[in-house]
């Protein structure tokens, strides 16, 4: 039975009082923040990792050392989602080597596509992913920018029904797709939506974001720093005074918690290879989060820089 939205949003406003409360009486650290999952009512914490051009590295690079402790810190933090794609060169396969390394497979949810077009091409794509990715089961399988995205669709079918992933979702990341991401999504084939969505790309807001909320399909937002362009706008300020009343000490914070105060957002997926980077974005999955006013107040603020 899919919960329904009303009861959806209290789950959401009673998952993120509860960490405020906990937060004021309790010395441990704050628990990162969760969403339903609304075709399932199961809860994804807010921030995960994407992993394009961040984990495509060989299997005698320097960086592994730092992404091993990404995944290791990621799951420490009890937060899960990590998104890769077969285009995303080596990605799966450094993903797959170190939660295998770390034993973390069972604390993550590994998502990613199918990229490619035609039935068995897609076949064999995704039974590499999973080779790659040392699994049996995937917890999210997306169709990558809607490539052949009726016959995939038919297969995620049949693979959700067997039992090897756990959902099915379709993805993109700039607006010119958004009237064909409407139409999918109005089906109500789809468990999650990706796509991109960030204070400097909010077209999504104004139809899409909504209607994910109305048909009860979970939303992964991609590009949250408009690929790093935010960083550029807001270099060498200071933060205002005022992000401490949503728990805010950063800039990457700030341009996440903007995002993630958006109750159709499930999770958000920032590309990460470094670890003090991954440390600063799960704080924006902790505390208080902006409400309608002072997210308006926030793009005022960025607007007139």
């Amino acid at each position: 039975m899919i919960p329904s939205r009303r009861r959806l949003l209290r789950l959401v406003a009673g998952c993120g009082a509860l960490a405020f409360m906990n937060k004021n009486v309790t010395a441990q650290p704050a628990a990162m923040l969760k969403r339903p999952i609304p075709r399932s009512g199961e809860l994804l914490p807010l921030i995960g990792v994407g992993t394009w051009q961040t984990f495509d590295v060989g299997p005698d690079a320097p960086e592994r050392g730092e992404l091993k402790e990404v995944l290791r810190l990621l799951a420490a933090a009890h937060a899960s989602v990590v998104d890769s794609s077969p285009m995303y060169g080596e990605a799966e396969r450094v993903v797959g080597d170190l939660a295998a390394e770390l034993k973390v497979r069972e604390k993550l949810f590994f998502a990613t596509k199918v990229w490619t077009s035609g039935r068995e091409a897609g076949i064999r794509q995704m039974e590499n992913s999973l080779r790659l990715m040392r699994t049996k089961r995937l917890d999210l399988m997306q169709v990558h920018n809607l490539l052949d995205v009726a016959t995939h669709t038919k297969t995620l079918r049949e693979w959700k029904a067997a039992g090897r992933i756990r959902y099915l979702g379709i993805t993109h990341y700039h607006s010119g797709a958004y009237a064909e991401l409407e139409r999918l999504v109005k089906t109500r084939e789809y468990d999650f939506v990706q796509l991109n969505y960030s204070m400097a790309e909010r077209d999504a807001e104004a139809r899409l974001l909504p209607l994910c909320a109305d048909t009860g399909t979970a939303v992964i937002v991609n590009r949250p720093f408009a690929h790093a362009n935010l960083f550029g706008k807001v270099k060498g300020r200071e933060l205002p005074p005022w992000a401490a009343e949503f728990d805010c000490k950063s800039w990457a914070q700030f341009f996440l918690k903007y995002i993630l105060a958006h109750a159709a957002v499930t999770c958000a997926i920032p590309g990460t290879r470094l670890v003090r980077h991954l440390k600063d974005n799960l704080q924006a999955g902790v505390g208080r989060l902006p409400d309608a006013a002072i997210r308006r107040r926030m793009v005022e603020h960025l607007e007139h820089i």
